[in-house]
């Protein structure tokens, strides 16, 4: 039977994620730019401004803080027009990561609106902030002793090479995909060379080893896509495809979110990379037609989005729940990440909103075991709620192997104090 995503939910999960937008004053006016001292540069800004667009892109509604965000943002601009301080000797990686969220807005914003601001200031951070440093990707230090480091919101961990580096490792690559979409815009030969630099060097680099943060090695690859998509150079495509094998085969959970770091069973899921995962998947599903991209964005969307998005529509992390976790339950680990993750589901719902027709689940109408040894009716992956959590689940559950297991609740839908409260047992016998 194929189960496709469900109108009402999705409107509902808009909603929520608009309401939290529109009615938090740390998304309005007022403290939508972060302090100075905050060293994610145009992280926070990036991604409010990716968010507003979204939603306007879905719906045709501004938020309110759009407008007044880009008539702000030049008094916060510095001298050679991007946040924090000027380029020096010192590269400092947060700043790359943010300006590729600022970066993103601000084509998205140029797209939709075709204003001269928007463009001068994108091509204002290429020129100054990352030209600069096209013969300077080749020294990212690969032996981390931070690697073990880290908390939800990344910070600064060492100055090495002359890079001050972050315990969100990799992260500077996360700016392939903002410079991706500049390029997509601006088309310059310059922007061209520094971007084949920086993508052979990351694919050059043992992401596992290393131990770096699934979300920026996505979000790498959905700019490959991109380059694709411009070029039609198969070099992009091949890596994204690369990318997307090795995150199936070590950095994603057996309820299809993901490992913040490669190799850190003790970390927690990310609701950014869960969506750069599906738009990845099924970017790949778009270009090449071949159906294993399609199922695995489904059953993304199925059952990796079912807990990410919480009752206030903002998002938050959950527990691992893969072979080397040692746990076998999903519960939330920390209830939002206002910061990042509730802002970057806009896009990810937009996504979801414009590519919803492929997104659709395949069952057979029997829950089996699985060679993983979890449970599944074909793209649907069924666990052990706790008993709290049963008025909020979608069936009346069935008994295999004589345990009562139910599709993954979803957190959305289920009040911040139950599911703060409450796990679901993913039965591995």
């Amino acid at each position: 039977m194929r189960i496709p995503v469900s109108e009402t939910e999705l409107r509902e999960r808009i909603e929520r994620n608009y309401h939290r937008l529109a009615s938090d004053s740390y998304y309005g006016i007022e403290r939508v730019f972060s302090a100075p001292d905050y060293e994610w540069y145009g992280d926070k800004e990036g991604r409010a401004l990716l968010a507003f667009v979204s939603h306007y892109k879905i719906s045709g509604r501004r938020l309110p803080c759009m407008a007044a965000m880009m008539e702000a943002m030049p008094h916060h601009l510095n001298a050679e027009g991007y946040l924090g301080p000027i380029l020096s000797e010192t590269i400092l990686e947060q700043q790359l990561s943010g300006h590729s969220w600022l970066l993103r807005g601000l084509c998205e914003h140029y797209e939709q609106f075709a204003d001269a601001f928007s463009l001068s200031t994108l091509t204002a951070i290429v020129t100054h902030l990352f030209l600069p440093l096209k013969g300077r990707f080749g020294s990212y230090p690969v032996d981390r002793s931070e690697s073990m480091a880290g908390d939800v919101s990344g910070e600064t961990a060492s100055e090495r090479n002359g890079w001050r580096l972050s315990t969100d490792i990799g992260c500077a690559f996360m700016s392939i995909d903002g410079l991706s979409h500049a390029y997509q815009i601006i088309r310059s030969a310059s922007l061209k060379e520094l971007l084949d630099v920086m993508i052979a060097c990351y694919l050059a680099i043992d992401k596992v080893k290393l131990r770096v943060q699934t979300h920026c090695t996505l979000t790498a690859a959905r700019g490959m896509m991109r380059l694709y998509d411009v070029t039609c150079d198969s070099y992009y495509l091949d890596g994204a495809k690369a990318i997307l094998e090795l995150y199936v085969n070590g950095g994603m959970t057996v309820t299809y979110q993901n490992l913040n770091w490669w190799g850190r069973p003790d970390s927690w899921t990310e609701p950014c990379a869960v969506i750069d995962s599906l738009m990845l998947a099924a970017e790949l599903y778009r270009v090449t037609g071949e159906e294993p991209y399609r199922v695995l964005a489904a059953r993304i969307w199925h059952n990796g989005f079912a807990t990410l998005q919480r009752d206030n529509g903002g998002a938050g992390t959950d527990t691992l729940v893969c072979p080397d976790s040692n746990q076998d339950f999903s519960r939330p680990r920390l209830y939002e990440a206002p910061f990042c993750c509730t802002m970057r589901l806009s896009e990810g719902l937009w996504y979801v909103n414009e590519y919803r027709d492929s997104l659709y689940a395949e069952t057979n109408g029997t829950v089996i075991k699985q060679k993983n040894g979890t449970y599944a009716d074909g793209d649907l992956l069924y666990v052990q709620p706790d008993e709290a959590l049963l008025p909020y689940a979608e069936s009346e559950g069935v008994i295999v192997d004589g345990y009562r297991l139910y599709p993954l609740v979803k957190a959305y839908r289920v009040p911040r104090e139950v599911f703060t409260a409450c796990s679901q047992q993913v039965r591995f016998s």
